[in-house]
């Protein structure tokens, strides 16, 4: 109960404040790996349903409401039984990029011109702030077309970077209530398998040398699986940073710079993706208490 209405409230208010979702998230996720399946899918359908019931109190239809509880967790209790029964973030990973992935097809499939339509919906978006300013027209239009050729992998990428925020932030909280120290362990060691790897290697290859929709669904396709890549970056750079003197300091520097400065996510990425055949941390002794 107590489960259920954590994260139908945090679901309603998440519509308010995107971010918060990646917590409602890891409520359900949380009971599907400590519970199991079953007892993730009560709590998915009964905080579903009270937000459906919140939807119409404050929102006045319950459809929205509904529909966007599903879509939030839903996937997230998938990759929660991935984890619990496969015991590898690698593979709850991979599902998951492979939901990202038959995202941006099935759009791909159904919508006739997918750049057109985003598009639309960008300068529907910036209109008011055009009006508001200086910018050349030409200039913006441009952009926003360059723009729309991409926005479906990085709307995908956007969902699929929420579902795994949401899941480590529930096994960050089951390894503290049950297994203390056992997150840590379990997410620096975190890699990708090489048919992953030379799969995303194909991906780009074929976006590059190819041309028209192909191209542009190669890149969409792209942009989620090298995302993936700078979670494994992140926990080689942490296992790096965790054997220096100044560790609880560059530490926290080093995750704010990820927030602050977006740019910094490219190099951390490719660490990742090269780590394939590097295996970067092998000589690495990280501290237990770190």
């Amino acid at each position: 109960m107590a489960a259920m209405t954590v994260a139908s409230s945090l679901a309603l208010l998440s519509l308010i404040l995107p971010p918060v979702s990646i917590v409602s998230s890891a409520t359900v996720a949380l009971v599907t790996l400590r519970r199991g399946a079953y007892e993730g899918l009560l709590v998915l359908l009964s905080a579903s349903v009270a937000s459906a019931v919140l939807g119409i109190v404050v929102l006045g239809s319950f459809q929205f409401a509904f529909g966007y509880a599903l879509i939030l967790w839903l996937p997230v209790w998938v990759l929660s039984i991935v984890l619990r029964e496969g015991r590898h973030l690698s593979l709850a990973f991979e599902i998951a990029s492979a939901l990202g992935v038959l995202a941006v097809m099935g759009f791909y499939l159904f919508a006739q011109n997918p750049a057109d339509y985003w598009q639309e919906v960008l300068s529907i978006m910036v209109d008011p702030m055009l009006q508001a300013s200086e910018v050349p027209v030409e200039q913006l239009t441009q952009t926003l077309a360059l723009l729309a050729k991409y926005m479906t992998g990085v709307i995908a990428t956007g969902s699929v970077t929420g579902l795994l925020l949401g899941l480590l932030l529930a096994r960050w909280w089951q390894a503290n209530l049950y297994n203390p120290g056992g997150f840590r362990t379990e997410y620096l060691s975190l890699r990708m398998p090489s048919r992953f790897t030379m799969t995303t290697i194909v991906i780009f290859l074929i976006a590059s040398l190819s041309s028209g929709m192909i191209a542009e669904l190669a890149w969409n396709i792209g942009i989620i699986l090298f995302m993936l890549y700078s979670f494994i970056g992140t926990a080689i750079a942490h296992a790096l940073i965790s054997t220096t003197k100044a560790k609880h300091f560059l530490l926290p520097f080093f995750y704010m710079l990820l927030f602050v400065v977006p740019h910094i996510v490219l190099p951390v990425a490719i660490i990742g993706l090269s780590d394939t055949w590097l295996n970067l941390r092998k000589n690495i002794k990280t501290p237990s208490n770190t």
